[in-house]
């Protein structure tokens, strides 16, 4: 299984005094014991956003965590992205979910 990465989880994973940086290295290794890591090129364009982080940082970090950017998705894993994110949506407005802790639990 190949687990697609999100901007937030890596910048907490940056950042030390983030709350959710202890949560984003658990699921960061969880993910890699079960399979590949993606970032789109959307995600990557907005790592460089963050400061003291260029191309060669981010390039290096990739390298090392075992991370790929895909830089081109299909009409498929757009459609099947958005289906996920509404099912995901439905339960935050059930559950009513304020943290990313609590959407790594229930996703």
């Amino acid at each position: 299984m190949t687990t697609a990465i999100d901007t937030n989880v890596l910048v907490a994973l940056w950042t030390d005094e983030d709350a959710l940086n202890l949560v984003a290295q658990k699921a960061l290794d969880q993910a890699r014991s079960q399979g590949g890591l993606v970032v789109s090129g959307a995600v990557y364009a907005e790592l460089l956003a963050e400061p003291e982080r260029n191309e060669e940082y981010v390039d290096r970090f990739f390298a090392e965590v075992g991370i790929a950017v895909e830089w081109e998705f299909s009409e498929r894993i757009w459609r099947s992205a958005g289906e996920a994110f509404q099912k995901y949506a439905e339960r935050r407005r059930k559950k009513k979910v304020r943290s990313h802790d609590e959407f790594w639990q229930i996703s």
